[in-house]
């Protein structure tokens, strides 16, 4: 599957694209620096040139999925999570539909679902998220929407506690794990249109996303 990785040079999203590399994917990841894409060349990686505020179609013409793990980063404020998680999100599922690319999995959060009940200093983030999930959600696209908890850099485990449409605790999970269930659903049926919270736990990721 030719694969778009939207938010590649950092993050969850660089941890993707070596997971869809490592399973025999064509990955492409997308970049706004020319400068990032040696690593992900040397990762496996076409990049390509885009940007969430300006111009995607070039850049998702021509691919089978889109993986959207772009974000405006927690140092910013509100106007720039507005332009990347809600309208560079929407740019890039309306593109999707105008080009005919059917799969599409988006890396929300848990408590996009019910913003209100956020803390408030991160309200604005998570209204965000509920309203490119919810669009993602009416464009009739094969959509999954995975909405992990508290994001950590410690080695994955493999194993994951997953609620749909949401779980009753909070948590954390690695990054690693939260990539490896992104990638797993591009393979997994079971996961066109779901959306669901996922925690570190106790069941290996393919089960867990093969009873969704």
């Amino acid at each position: 599957m030719k694969i778009l990785v939207i938010g590649s040079s950092r993050g969850t999203g660089q941890l993707l694209v070596d997971e869809l590399v490592r399973a025999g994917h064509d990955v492409r990841a997308m970049i706004r620096n020319p400068a990032q894409g040696d690593e992900l060349e040397q990762a496996g990686a076409t990049p390509v040139a885009g940007d969430l505020e300006a111009e995607v179609g070039p850049a998702i013409e021509g691919v089978d999925a889109v993986a959207f793990c772009a974000g405006s980063g927690s140092s910013t404020g509100p106007d720039a999570t507005l332009r990347v998680d809600l309208h560079g999100a929407v740019r890039t599922v309306d593109a999707c539909v105008e080009l005919g690319v059917p799969r599409y999995v988006m890396l929300s959060s848990m408590g996009a679902g019910d913003p209100l009940q956020g803390r408030e200093s991160i309200r604005h983030y998570l209204a965000a998220k509920h309203a490119a999930d919810r669009i993602l959600l009416g464009s009739g696209l094969d959509a999954t929407i995975v909405r992990p908890g508290g994001l950590t850099h410690d080695p994955g485990t493999g194993r994951v506690e997953i609620g749909v449409p949401r779980l009753d605790r909070r948590g954390t999970i690695p990054r690693a794990d939260v990539a490896a269930v992104m990638a797993r659903a591009f393979a997994e049926p079971a996961t066109v249109g779901a959306v669901f919270d996922v925690l570190s736990g106790d069941q290996a990721i393919d089960d867990a996303l093969s009873a969704l």
